[in-house]
């Protein structure tokens, strides 16, 4: 069974996003599906079948984060002491085309969002800078053309 690393933080999401599905999402769905039946025929009942595809989407969800929760593989970043880039690093880069500085977390496929600088582990350009130090470039392959970026810090908060 393959792990799936994640932050402290990603872990503590996708259980909340759990424990919330299983305690309110569900039960809510349930009672709606329970009072749409009374409101008689069911083949056109559209309350019964939005309810009904509703828990659909809940029960694939629960059983999506259930088995993402248990192959979990929780980064506990402030152990770690590395002068290269890995998982869960907070990385400065700098375009070397443009001379723009960028902040980014490396973090798990369910965290990432690049508008928050929260960058998946799998992105091309995770990819590219991981194992490296300060002072290092990369060059990287994007949809948009190939793009050159200098390491300038690395952190693990």
């Amino acid at each position: 069974m393959e792990k799936l690393p994640m932050t402290e933080q990603g872990f503590v999401f996708l259980q909340n996003e759990l424990s919330r599905l299983k305690n309110v999402e569900r039960p809510s769905v349930i009672r709606a599906i329970s009072d749409a039946r009374e409101l008689g025929d069911l083949s056109e009942n559209a309350e019964y079948h939005a309810a009904k595809e509703r828990q659909g989407f809940i029960e694939g969800r629960i059983l999506e984060l259930e088995d993402k929760t248990s192959r979990a593989d929780v980064i506990h970043l402030k152990a770690m002491k590395c002068d290269v880039i890995k998982f869960g690093a907070t990385v400065e880069l700098e375009d070397n085309d443009t001379s723009e500085i960028r902040t980014y977390q490396i973090v798990g496929s369910d965290e990432a969002d690049i508008k928050k600088g929260l960058l998946s582990v799998t992105s091309p350009l995770a990819r590219a800078i991981i194992n490296k130090a300060v002072d290092d470039s990369v060059d990287v392959s994007t949809p948009n053309g190939g793009r050159s970026y200098s390491i300038n810090k690395i952190s693990y908060v």
